[in-house]
C-alpha cells in the first residue's frame, strides 16, 4: 500500500485510488472506505445502451472518499431504506470497505452486495450498506451500482440486452481483478442482495456466464423478474409511443434518460379500468423491468436454470421476512374488515380449492383479519413461494432457508427491508429507528449478521441445511416459546406452489 498523508492509497488496474480511514490505522476495529471507484466508463452518449466498457486510466491519485454518481436520479422520497441519489454521469462504480487496504497477502473473504429497488430505483450509497461490521469480522465488502429501469433492462433493438445484468458481471470482473489490492481473496467471493438485489444474485446463480465470478450466494426477499422476450418488446413499443419516437436505438437515444424514467411506469401500467389490474399483473407476470430471458446471457427462467443444475456447486442461503408487504394492506384494514377474506382472495383470482387450502394453512393469520391475510398472500405469492421453489429446484445442492419473523414495534409487521440493518449489523445507522424502533434487539443482529459471516467465511450459516432435511428453516426473531429451527418453516405457502 502506498503511503499518503490524507488516507490509504491502493493501486487498481486504472490507476491509484485514495480512501479514508475509519478508526485509527492499526487499531483493532480500523477499516478503510474507498468510494465511487469506476468499474466502467460513464454510460452516456454512444455508451448509453452499450455493454459496459472498462474505465480509461487516470494519472496521479484519484480521490475515492465520497460516493460516486448513482443511476437513481433525484429525490426518491421517503423509502424504507435510506438510499440517496448522487448527481453525475459516471454511474457505474463500486465502493470497497476493507480492514486491510494494500495487504495483498491478507486473503480475506469478500462480500459483494447488490442493492434492491425493483430494478428501477435504489442506491449503493445507503448508510445501511456500509461494510464496517463485516470488516470487523474479517470480510472485505463491496457494494456496486448498475443501470436501472429501461436504460438498464429495456428492450432496445440493435443494443445489447440486459445491460444492467452486464453491469453486475462487469463489477464482479472488476472485483476479481482488483480486490487483492484491498486485502481480499478473489477466489472467496460471496454475492448477496435484497429484494431486486436478491433476485439479481439468484439470476447470477442460474447464469452460466457468471459461474466463475463468485462462490456463494445469500438472497434476501428475492424479487425475480425473468421478463419474457415478448413482454420486453411490448413494453419497449409502448414506451416509444409514449415518448413519441421510433422504437429503435436511435429513437430511444434521442430521449433524455429522465424522460424515459418518468414514462416507464405508465408504459408498464395495464390499460384497464380495473383498479386491481396492476396487482393481477404483478401476481401473474411479475415485475415489468428487470432481467429478461434474452437467449444470450439468460437462456431460461431462473428457477428452471437452478433445476437444471446451474450453480449447484455453490452454497445458497435464502429467505424472506414474514410479512413483506402486509404494511400496505394493513393501511386499509378499516375498509377490509367488512370484506370476507375468501371473497377478497377471489378478487385476486385465487381458485376456490386453492383458497380453502391456503386459508386452512394460515389460520393464525386469518384471525388477524382480512388485511393481514391479503398482505401475507401477496408476500407469499411474490416472495415466500420463491424460497420454496428455489430450494426444491436445487435438489441436492447445498441450500439453507430462513425466515425473519421479528415484528417491528413501530411498523407492526416483520416487513420488507426490516432485516437489512440486522444483516449488516448497523442498528445505529441513520433511518433504522424509523423502521425498527429505538431499541432493536442486539441479540437478533448478532444472530443474523453472524449467520451471514458464517456463509461468507466458512461456507455455511450455522443451522441444518434444507438439502438434508427439506423444509428445515431457521427462524430469526420468532416467539421465544418456539424453536429457532423448525421442520417445515414455509408450510403455509404450500397451497400456492
Amino acid at each position: 500500500m502506498a503511503k499518503h498523508p490524507d488516507g490509504p492509497v491502493v493501486s487498481v488496474e486504472s490507476g491509484d485510488v485514495r480512501g479514508v480511514w475509519r478508526g485509527d490505522p492499526g487499531g483493532s476495529n480500523a477499516s478503510a472506505a474507498f468510494l465511487g471507484i469506476p468499474f466502467a466508463r460513464a454510460p452516456i452518449g454512444e455508451l448509453r445502451y452499450a455493454a459496459p466498457e472498462r474505465p480509461e486510466p487516470w494519472d496521479g491519485v484519484r480521490d475515492a472518499t465520497g460516493y460516486g454518481a448513482t443511476a437513481q436520479r433525484g429525490d426518491a422520497g421517503t423509502t424504507l431504506i435510506p438510499e440517496p441519489s448522487v448527481a453525475g454521469e459516471a454511474t457505474l462504480n463500486v465502493n470497497v470497505f476493507t480492514p486491510a487496504p494494500g495487504e495483498r497477502a491478507a486473503g480475506l473473504p469478500v462480500l459483494v452486495y447488490i442493492h434492491g429497488g425493483g430494478y428501477i430505483a435504489g442506491s449503493p450509497a445507503s448508510p445501511w450498506y456500509d461494510g464496517r461490521a463485516f470488516n470487523r469480522d474479517g470480510v472485505v465488502t463491496v457494494t456496486i451500482s448498475y443501470r436501472l429501469g429501461f436504460d438498464g433492462f429495456g428492450h432496445v433493438p440493435g443494443a445489447p440486452s440486459n445491460r444492467g445484468v452486464r453491469d453486475w458481471l462487469s463489477a464482479l470482473e472488476w472485483v476479481r481483478d482488483n480486490i487483492a489490492g484491498f486485502g481480499g481473496d478473489p477466489s472467496r467471493v460471496t454475492i448477496a442482495g435484497q429484494s431486486a438485489g436478491g433476485g439479481a444474485v439468484l439470476a447470477l446463480l442460474g447464469m452460466p456466464a457468471a459461474q466463475h465470478l463468485f462462490h456463494a450466494v445469500w438472497a434476501m426477499s428475492a424479487a425475480l423478474a425473468d421478463v419474457s422476450p415478448e413482454r420486453a418488446r411490448t413494453l419497449s413499443a409502448k414506451l416509444a409511443h409514449l415518448a413519441g419516437v421510433a422504437p429503435s436505438r436511435d429513437g430511444f437515444s434521442s430521449v433524455p434518460e429522465e424522460t424515459l424514467t418518468s414514462l416507464q411506469e405508465k408504459a408498464a401500467t395495464p390499460e384497464s379500468k380495473d383498479r386491481l389490474a396492476p396487482v393481477h399483473l404483478l401476481l401473474e407476470d411479475g415485475l415489468s423491468w428487470g432481467p429478461t430471458v434474452d437467449g444470450d446471457l439468460i437462456t431460461q427462467p431462473t428457477l428452471a436454470a437452478l433445476a437444471a443444475g446451474i450453480g449447484a456447486d455453490k452454497p445458497l442461503v435464502l429467505g424472506t421476512t414474514d410479512d413483506e408487504f402486509t404494511m400496505v394492506t394493513d393501511s386499509a384494514r378499516g375498509k377490509l374488515r367488512l370484506v370476507p377474506v375468501s371473497l377478497a382472495l377471489a378478487q385476486l383470482k385465487l381458485p376456490r380449492a386453492t383458497r380453502r387450502a391456503y386459508l386452512a394453512d394460515n389460520a393464525a393469520q386469518r384471525r388477524k383479519g382480512t388485511a393481514a391475510v391479503l398482505g401475507r398472500f401477496v408476500t407469499d405469492a411474490v416472495f415466500r413461494s420463491t424460497v420454496v421453489r428455489a430450494a426444491e429446484a436445487r435438489g441436492n445442492a447445498p441450500t439453507w432457508v430462513y425466515r425473519f419473523a421479528w415484528p417491528s414495534p413501530v411498523r407492526k409487521w416483520a416487513l420488507h427491508c426490516l432485516d437489512v440493518p440486522f444483516w449488516f449489523d448497523c442498528l445505529d445507522a441513520d433511518g433504522v429507528t424509523a423502521i425498527a424502533g429505538s431499541a432493536p434487539p442486539r441479540r437478533l443482529a448478532d444472530a443474523v449478521h453472524g449467520a451471514a459471516v458464517g456463509l461468507i467465511r466458512d461456507g455455511e450459516p450455522g443451522w441444518p441445511a434444507w438439502t438434508a432435511h427439506p423444509g428445515t428453516t431457521r427462524v430469526f426473531g420468532g416467539e421465544a416459546s418456539l424453536p429457532d429451527v423448525v421442520a417445515d418453516g414455509y408450510r403455509s405457502v404450500r397451497a400456492l406452489l
